[in-house]
Parts: C-alpha cells; sequence; structure tokens
C-alpha cells in the first residue's frame, strides 16, 4: 500500500518535524521518506511543506491535509485491530515508550522474550524521560514510573517501586550524612531530573508525621536520568532513585542509602494505552506479558 506508506510517512514528518526524523521513527532512510514525500505531493498537485535550510513546515495546505490525514490512519489502525480479534495470533508492529531507566533495565530485555513468545509481533522502543504525549506520537504501550497524569488513558498497574536516597562515599566523606529533611534542603546538593515544561522539582519524603514534599534544589539538573546516577558516582551530590535502577551500584558499595528512617515515597511502575487499542490482540498479549514479567523483575531486585 504505497500511498498508506507514504501517508504515514508525512504524518510523521508533520509530528516530529524533520524527514529525517519521521523516517527513522518508521525504521526508513532519509533519502526513502523523502521520496515518500515527492510521490504524495506529486499525487496531490500540492506542495505540503516548506522547506528551508533549517526547518521543514507544513503549508497551509499541508495542514489541513494532516489534519485528514491523521483521521484516515486512525481509522485504518482501529480496523485493523478489528480485524484482529478474529485471529488467534498476535501479530503487527508495537509502539513503546519508557523511561531511560525502567526501559533499559526491565522493559528491553523483555522484548526478545515478547517476541519470541509471539514471532509475528515487532516491537519498536523510543526511551525518553520526557514527558510523550502518546497520541500526537501515534505510540501503543508507554511505560511510566511516578504518577501519571493522563486520565483519558488506561492505566495497568505492574508492581510498586521502592524509591532511594543515595550517594556515593566520597560525598558523604566530604558533606556528611543528612540528618533530617530540613538539613537536606540548606547543606546539601540534589541531583535532579528535570526537562522542559518541568521547572520544579519535589521530592516525597515518609516522615513520622506522613508524606512530606520538599521543594528540593541543587546545582547539577539533567533530562536523563542515568546522568544523575553518574553525578551521584562521581559524588556530586544526592540523588533519589528507584531501587531497582540503582541496585547494582549498592550491592558493590559504590553507592549507599541515606535518610532511611524518611525514605522517599514509593512510586508507581505501569503502563499506560489507549483503551481502544486494548481490542487488538497484539496489545493485550504485550501488555499481559509484560505485567507479569515486569512485575518479577521488580520483586527480583
Amino acid at each position: 500500500m504505497p500511498y498508506i506508506e507514504s501517508l504515514r510517512v508525512f504524518a510523521r514528518v508533520v509530528e516530529l518535524g524533520s524527514i529525517t526524523s519521521g523516517g527513522r521513527d518508521l525504521r526508513l532512510t532519509p533519502a526513502v521518506a523523502s521520496k515518500r514525500i515527492k510521490e504524495l505531493e506529486a499525487r496531490l498537485g500540492v506542495r505540503l511543506f516548506n522547506r528551508t535550510t533549517r526547518s521543514i513546515i507544513p503549508t497551509e495546505v499541508g495542514q489541513m491535509f494532516y489534519e485528514q490525514a491523521k483521521k484516515v490512519l486512525d481509522s485504518l489502525d482501529e480496523a485493523e485491530a478489528v480485524v484482529a480479534n478474529f485471529s488467534d495470533t498476535p501479530r503487527g508492529v508495537i509502539r513503546v515508550t519508557a523511561p531511560l531507566g525502567v526501559g533499559r533495565r526491565i522493559i528491553a530485555p523483555l522484548v526478545p522474550e515478547f517476541v519470541k513468545a509471539y514471532p509475528e509481533t515487532e516491537v519498536q522502543m523510543r526511551l525518553s524521560d520526557r514527558a510523550i504525549d502518546m497520541m500526537s506520537e501515534r505510540l501503543d504501550v508507554a511505560f511510566f514510573v511516578g504518577t501519571p497524569k493522563d486520565s483519558n488513558l488506561k492505566l495497568r498497574r505492574i508492581s510498586e517501586v521502592e524509591r532511594v536516597l543515595v550517594a556515593a562515599p566520597s560525598y558523604i566523606s566530604e558533606h556528611g550524612v543528612p540528618e533530617s529533611p530540613q538539613d537536606l534542603l540548606k547543606n546539601h546538593n540534589c541531583l535532579l531530573l528535570r526537562y522542559p515544561r518541568s521547572p520544579e522539582y519535589f521530592w516525597q519524603l515518609q516522615t513520622k508525621n506522613g508524606l512530606r514534599k520538599l521543594e528540593v534544589s541543587g546545582k547539577f539538573d539533567a533530562d536523563d536520568s542515568d546522568v544523575l546516577t553518574e553525578w551521584a558516582l562521581a559524588g556530586h551530590g544526592i540523588a533519589n532513585k528507584p531501587r531497582f535502577d540503582i541496585v547494582r551500584h549498592l550491592q558493590n558499595g559504590d553507592l549507599v542509602e541515606v535518610m532511611t528512617d524518611t525514605p522517599p515515597s514509593a512510586s508507581i511502575f505501569g503502563c499506560l494505552y489507549p483503551h481502544r487499542k486494548f481490542q487488538d490482540p497484539k496489545i493485550r498479549a504485550f501488555v499481559d506479558f509484560m505485567t507479569e514479567m515486569g512485575q518479577k523483575a521488580v520483586s527480583d531486585t
């Protein structure tokens, strides 16, 4: 279906803002993605994008065409999901996103096992610690650690994740162990996970008086959770991490827990998916598989 393929390329280029990114998302080279766009423009007899050396922006007619093309693609996906219900075998592409830590250490190792169990499926993963709009990114399943904010999506809770405050022994030797939340705020450098549109950062600590929300600060922040781990290992500050993410560093003594009397609150590890997606057998199979195996992976840490 060359025309449908061209529509998909066109939609992803609009959504991601470049031919290279749109093609990469669909596992196409920039040359092939550009060819699909040109074929579509030739078929329609209009220019769909204004191109400069630095950007590609939909023309007015291109934006209008995108709005209608998106409806067509959504309807096609739904139709394929309905037909898939009449098959005993899950098949097709599953587009997944996950935070870097949980994606690398829990989800990614399980993907080959899932595809081995369901060989007619393909899994495309995008790992990022930034918030991602599932609908605009055309994703099927989004894993998270924390508290989800989108109430329009179906939530599957996988397990509770223990969080810990950790620092390197070298940091403790130089700065001491924080004795209280106030000591943490005043005298210690907190390593922060922060990205655009998240200008504030809070840590929640369990205290004798219940859950306490602290507006922490520090000299370093990053939008990659693994960077925070590296900073903590290098002795630059205190990090708030899921235990599964740094358990090997705790076991070998490169990191130690601090403030164990007032530990961070636990987080939810789960996944989100659009309600309509769950009628698709491959999505049901994937979510069920990851729930069962994800629970085991977290409990093993």
